[in-house]
């Protein structure tokens, strides 16, 4: 056998030890035989799905560059989309230095607060270029703002910039690109402060659980969002409607957190508390950008039973949601949902519908979110989704070659 499959398994068997799981405990872990274990560890089975292998070194705790480090295995990812690399260079560059060491200039507050806020369209509309285009020089504009004016002027140029920044950061995270990710929520939680606005720095915090939830760092994205749930309850309590959407768009986050580790009752607890509270507010609501109300209470359950493993429940609750209001964002990870569901059910057919309506309707965003890529890597590699169609549709998403 190759000699790369070999290290892999020396470094499986090192670390299942080090955690001190037999073979058939990190087996069930992955929903895969002793035999098989057994067969990776001893270098007998080479592993040639990224998806396989990151759910490996999840098991493993352990991350996928230091499980599996050789290029040729490494390589299996996709290419980095344009608009991730654009944003990533975006956030690398000296700008707040820049607007220190800058001579003062005239603001347009009112300018730079509207683009803020079309960074958001933007991002809800799955248009990730424009994206990138538009961050590319309203970061250093408002890096500048915040540190040239003073007084109310700053207050709202420090709010503009958050919200720019929280943009990034929850497109990169969907990108994958979740070391940039971390830089967009650091600082957006830091512009939040400088604006004494303890609502927009909460908004920060709920990003920041999607960033480490990305980064399969479930214990992180439960202590997150789980603190700052706990410090809105003053805001809650005197009912103030923004903070119970932030909160309720919070245990949405504590939902997704607890179904990935599987912890059903927990999952579906915080579901219940996320209802109640979009029953409080009785509409749909975007405050902050959270899209919170009923209707994403119910797109977030949909995505709790398929993480897990209830596809029925999934396609139950999907087929009583109504999406027309909600953004192209949240329509297509609904689809992208159902397409999951239907691949636990192994329903080629269905599941290729549901994939190529998401396509339809949030382009970009299935192009380069990776749960669409191990969803088409792992139904093209079995016995049930290696059809013409599933084919052809991947060739269009660009997904597999």
């Amino acid at each position: 056998m190759p000699s790369d499959a070999k290290a892999l398994g020396r470094r499986v068997a090192s670390h299942r030890a080090r955690r001190g799981l037999s073979q058939k405990e990190l087996g069930a872990k992955i929903s895969r035989s002793e035999s098989w274990v057994s067969q990776v560890e001893r270098g007998a089975r080479r592993i040639d799905r990224m998806s396989v292998l990151e759910t490996l070194a999840e098991a493993l705790e352990v991350p996928i560059g230091e499980l599996a480090p050789e290029e040729n295995v490494v390589a299996a990812a996709t290419q980095k989309p344009q608009a991730a690399s654009s944003l990533s260079l975006a956030l690398s560059s000296s700008d707040a230095l820049h607007a220190v060491l800058s001579e003062k200039a005239p603001v347009d507050i009112d300018a730079l607060g509207a683009r803020a806020e079309q960074a958001w369209d933007f991002a809800h509309g799955s248009e990730y270029e424009n994206l990138s285009e538009l961050l590319g020089t309203l970061i250093p504009e408002l890096e500048y703002a915040a540190r040239k004016t003073t007084g109310a002027d700053r207050q709202r140029a420090c709010i503009a910039k958050a919200k720019a920044y929280h943009a990034a950061a929850g497109v990169l995270s969907k990108m994958d690109e979740l070391a940039a990710a971390l830089v967009a929520v650091d600082r957006s939680i830091a512009a939040a402060e400088e604006a004494d606005d303890p609502l927009l720095m909460a908004a920060g915090a709920f990003r920041l659980a999607i960033v480490f939830q990305n980064a399969r760092r479930q214990d992180l994205a439960l202590r997150t969002a789980s603190t700052a749930v706990n410090a809105l309850a003053r805001l809650v309590e005197a009912g103030e409607p923004e903070a119970v959407a932030l909160r309720g768009a919070l245990y949405l986050q504590l939902a997704v957190a607890s179904a990935r580790t599987n912890q059903a009752d927990e999952a579906y607890g915080y579901l219940e508390r996320a209802r109640e509270a979009a029953s409080f507010l009785g509409v749909d609501r975007n405050d902050y950008n959270t899209e919170f109300g009923p209707t994403n209470v119910m797109l977030h359950e949909v995505n709790v039973a398929v993480e897990l493993g209830d596809a029925g429940r999934a396609l139950r609750v999907a087929a009583k949601a109504d999406t027309s209001r909600m953004s192209p964002e949240r329509q297509g990870r609904l689809l992208i949902d159902v397409a999951r569901a239907h691949a636990q059910r192994r329903q080629a057919e269905e599941l290729t519908a549901a994939l190529r309506r998401a396509f339809e309707v949030a382009p970009e965003q299935v192009r380069t979110h990776r749960v669409v890529r191990e969803l088409l890597d792992d139904a093209l590699s079995s016995d049930y989704g290696n059809t013409p169609e599933l084919r052809e549709l991947s060739h269009e998403i660009g997904a597999r070659a």
